[in-house]
């Protein structure tokens, strides 16, 4: 395979290559922190490369694989790390300027999985600042500026985890682990055009991570495939008594089980078009046409409640509530974003039982869409209404259409629930459109399948941006 086949290879064919030694660890280390520095860096994806501890990891993969150990499918794979996740060796950043020097002496348990799982860590990636907790909708919002989208350079990754959308787009790294609270999986998915998981919420410890929001924070893969997805999913989930949160259930990613004699179990939710750009609801409808192909395919409504209000009372209870410290000693005025001060300083005077009557009406919510997802395999809708936004747009232009008027990655998000985002095609100048599989709580491994399924039957996700230089 040359450089730039592997540089777009899945983990699979990554796995391949290694274990029938076309290619050894090191050498996929190099590549891949070659390609961090010339592509990563251009377009803003970049905080900190890591290749002393990158080397070193893949030469211990290397040595370990000639001696009979094969750790399982990440085995000697690089990887790229949300910037809000803590690594031994390494500043976590937040991306904010005033924690751009911020190193924590523990590192995260999702970095000791990975690690444990012999995958190697070739950079931390970049984020908007806190996550998008002071304002998700400024693309400047960070110290290393906005996050390019490799399918344009003149358009936004999306956020919070934009670093990860475009290294992964990019093929600067095969993987990365972003982080989700209201859609910084899903959008950076949708926006570049790779495959972004958000697993039922507790699947894998936030321990050593950034908290934004106790409640509904989530980690989870950004890569290439869903099967990609899958594979490191299981190799990052299971219980951990430093995240409270954390599910007794262990996971163990089974591809192709979910299919039944009769096909899979679609549901489209209605209206979920309403208000989407053209191209997004052509290539939507493109792929119900091919689902219809291997299953059943129906028409539901998303249970009647106030979504946003319900995450915009939530989450700025709990990142102010997080955050009170830096927020009170006037951090707010260190921050990239305009908007930063007003969107968290409004949360000073929010009263506590707007918060807790959020909270009781999320939990009729998730009674009500746990019962209406368990009657199907996946529910499907657009990732977002819009193909990528500019560079320097304010987001919250085109959040309406962006979002739709039937959020159906909202509901997950509120209720916890599993969804995956994947490409459906392009549209306007090249840009990617995604779908969303969404699924009952710990249904990951039967929206894994269904998208899996579209994927074999498309080559949407082989494209590569075209603005890159080979090799």
């Amino acid at each position: 395979m040359i450089a730039a086949d592997l540089a777009f290879a899945t983990i699979p064919e990554l796995g391949a290559a290694l274990r029938s030694n076309t290619v050894s660890s090191v050498e996929l280390a190099r590549l891949f922190l070659e390609r961090l520095e010339r592509d990563g860096r251009r377009l803003n994806a970049v905080v900190t490369l890591t290749p002393e501890i990158a080397l070193r990891e893949a030469a211990l993969a290397d040595a370990e694989r000639q001696g009979g150990l094969d750790r399982g499918p990440l085995h000697g794979i690089p990887y790229g790390m949300k910037d809000i996740v803590a690594a031994a060796g390494a500043p976590t950043t937040w991306g904010a300027a005033p924690f751009r020097d911020q190193v924590f002496a523990q590192e995260a348990t999702a970095t000791r999985k990975l690690r444990d799982a012999g995958a190697v860590l070739v950079a931390k990636l970049a984020t908007v600042e806190i996550a998008g907790g002071m304002a998700y909708k400024n693309p400047n919002a960070a110290f290393t500026g906005p996050t390019a989208n490799p399918w344009d350079e003149g358009r936004w990754t999306s956020g919070s985890s934009s670093g990860p959308g475009a290294a992964v787009a990019a093929g600067a790294v095969p993987f990365a682990i972003g982080s989700d609270t209201s859609g910084s999986i899903l959008y950076p998915a949708a926006f570049t055009g790779i495959s972004g998981l958000r697993a039922t919420y507790g699947r894998v410890s936030r321990a050593g991570a950034m908290t934004l929001c106790w409640t509904l924070d989530r980690l989870g893969p950004m890569a290439r495939t869903a099967e990609d997805c899958g594979l490191v999913l299981e190799a990052i989930a299971g219980p951990d008594p430093a995240d409270h949160a954390s599910l007794r259930e262990p996971y163990r990613y089974a591809v192709g089980r979910t299919r039944r004699e009769g096909g899979f179990r679609f549901a489209v939710i209605d209206g979920c078009c309403e208000g989407v750009e053209p191209e997004v609801q052509r290539n939507f409808e493109a792929s119900l046409a091919l689902l219809e192909q291997i299953g059943t395919l129906d028409t539901v409504e998303l249970p009647d409640f106030p979504y946003g209000a319900l995450i915009s009372t939530i989450v700025a209870a709990e990142a102010y509530a997080a955050h009170d410290e830096f927020i009170a000693a006037g951090g707010l005025a260190s921050l990239t974003s305009p908007l930063s001060a007003g969107a968290r300083l409004a949360a000073s005077v929010l009263p506590a039982h707007d918060y807790i009557r959020a909270q009781r009406i999320r939990h009729r919510l998730a009674q009500a869409f746990t019962s209406l997802a368990g009657g199907y395999d996946a529910l499907l809708a657009p990732s977002l209404g819009v193909v990528a936004t500019g560079l320097h747009d304010d987001f919250e232009l085109g959040l309406p259409r962006a979002m739709g008027r039937r959020p159906l990655n909202l509901a997950g998000v509120l209720t916890g629930s599993p969804t995956i985002s994947i490409i459906n095609g392009f549209g306007e100048g090249g840009l990617p459109t995604g779908i969303q599989f969404a699924g009952a709580p710990f249904a990951e491994n039967a929206i894994l399948d269904a998208a899996t399924a579209l994927q074999g039957m498309t080559d949407w996700h082989r494209r590569r941006p075209a603005g890159l230089v080979p090799g």
